[in-house]
């Protein structure tokens, strides 16, 4: 399983919100999808990411016990990075 954080660090992971405003991390189980999203990323991003191997089961539980969101992202799945700002604004 495979997860995005912020290049030279290991301390924290990359998540998008939904629609409610929640966090969401994105664990990869391919990883050449991850580091995909990450070539994605480096387009509008400041910060440079970076692809980190992790274990399944503990990735799982500490977002279990600490009541964190999460999304298994399959190789079947397809994601694109959320725009920056994505709301229309009206005239």
């Amino acid at each position: 399983m495979w997860l995005l954080t912020e290049e030279g660090r290991r301390e924290g992971a990359y998540a998008v919100k939904d629609i409610n405003n929640e966090k969401i991390l994105f664990l990869f189980e391919e990883r050449d999808d991850a580091e995909r999203y990450v070539m994605q990323l480096s387009v509008d991003e400041e910060v440079d990411m970076e692809v980190v191997e992790v274990d399944e089961e503990v990735a799982i539980k500490a977002c279990e016990v600490y009541n964190y969101k999460y999304t298994i992202i399959s190789a079947k799945d397809f994601v694109i990075p959320p725009l920056q700002d994505d709301s229309v604004q009206k005239d």
